[in-house]
């Protein structure tokens, strides 16, 4: 009779796991068709405007529209939306997985710092020609901030592993580096002149309207190498969200999941900015959005923040265009709006939980 309660149990257990399954997978699957819709809308926004079918037809059948069409949609709206995704994209799985190994629901690469790091040496590049990694001088710019950068992450790392370091600690240690690496870039300002103070400027605001295929491919291609390595890690990451002592008795090695998170975290944050400036908030409000409708499992929380990163930024580059008409607003500016208050209900949701 027990034994035959305890299958009923689990019998129903796993049912009720599959259709939990079916109706994350069924989001996700929303999520992606509400991207692909922003997609073509973020597209047919500009100067001169185009409707959803005269999209469509440009991309699935570019010889049956006029050649004008087919130029401004494939090779200078394309770009700039795919751009959207790709960056949205890599912020948002960056944030996602610093807010994992961290468990401090505030991280991410922009309110720790790791973001202002690589503009910081990028902006080295551009005004100095100082070359971080000499022996890449052709990729100087990209390989500065990704140093940059790296050498934030490991800073950050290297606080968290000290005993008697707390969460708060990180978040302040973080705000600490956004006002240092901040300070410097400004110097790195009053000094450059004209030419390269007008693309520090472009860093700061954050744009995507230099986006090329190139540009494109680059930062696609570190989205293909990442994911797979985080999916691949997908168990030992959940299990980091019980602590440190539960995923090591489980036999997850904590201290080398962490450095390689913080190695890919790095990679994922300095390639978008080195290409469209520093975008505040999308790595930090992606997950969060996330996490509320897939939960923290990493086979959906994964694909989730990836999603939904790619959808923000994109939705956002669509408000850039409409909020004045024949003017393209910084992407930047956009997200902070955006972010900001979205910053201040995590802090004082986390009061309230701490109290």
């Amino acid at each position: 009779m027990a034994i035959a309660i305890q299958d009923d149990v689990a019998t129903e257990g796993r049912s009720r796991y599959r259709a939990l399954a079916a109706r994350r997978l069924l989001i996700l699957a929303g999520l992606c068709a509400a991207l692909a819709l922003s997609i073509a809308v973020d597209i047919g926004l500009g100067p001169a405007r185009y409707s959803l079918s005269e999209v469509l037809s440009a991309i699935f059948t570019p010889q049956s529209v006029p050649n004008q069409l087919r130029v401004v949609v494939w090779d200078i709206r394309m770009p700039i939306a795919l751009m959207a995704v790709t960056v949205g994209a890599c912020l948002s799985l960056a944030g996602a997985q610093m807010q994992t190994i961290l468990a401090n629901p505030l991280a991410s690469p922009f309110t720790l710092g790791i973001s202002a790091a690589a503009g910081f040496g990028a902006a080295l590049a551009l005004v100095a020609g100082v070359a971080v990694f000499p022996a890449a001088i052709q990729f100087m710019v990209p390989m500065n901030a990704f140093l940059m950068a790296m050498l934030a992450s490991l800073f950050i790392y290297g606080v968290s592993t000290l005993r008697g370091v707390t969460v708060e600690t990180i978040v302040l240690l973080g705000i600490a580096l956004v006002f240092t690496f901040n300070a410097l870039l400004s110097l790195l300002q009053y000094l450059a002149s004209e030419q390269a103070l007008a693309a520090v400027v472009f860093w700061t605001m954050g744009s995507l309207t230099k986006a090329t295929w190139t540009k494109v491919a680059v930062t696609f291609a570190v989205l293909v190498v990442c994911v797979p390595l985080f999916a691949r890690r997908a168990w030992a990451l959940t299990a980091l969200r019980l602590g440190d002592d539960k995923a090591a008795s489980l036999g997850v090695n904590v201290r080398s999941l962490r450095l390689e998170t913080m190695l890919l975290v790095s990679l994922l944050a300095a390639i978008p900015v080195s290409f469209v400036g520093t975008i505040g908030f999308v790595g930090l409000v992606g997950p969060h959005i996330a996490r509320m409708v897939v939960g923290e499992d990493q086979r959906f929380f994964l694909p989730g923040s990836v999603i939904c990163g790619a959808l923000l930024l994109s939705t956002t580059s669509v408000v850039s265009k409409m909020l004045i008409p024949g003017a393209i607003l910084p992407i930047g500016v956009i997200t902070a709006l955006v972010g900001v208050p979205f910053f201040f209900s995590l802090i004082f949701t986390n009061r309230r939980r701490a109290w």
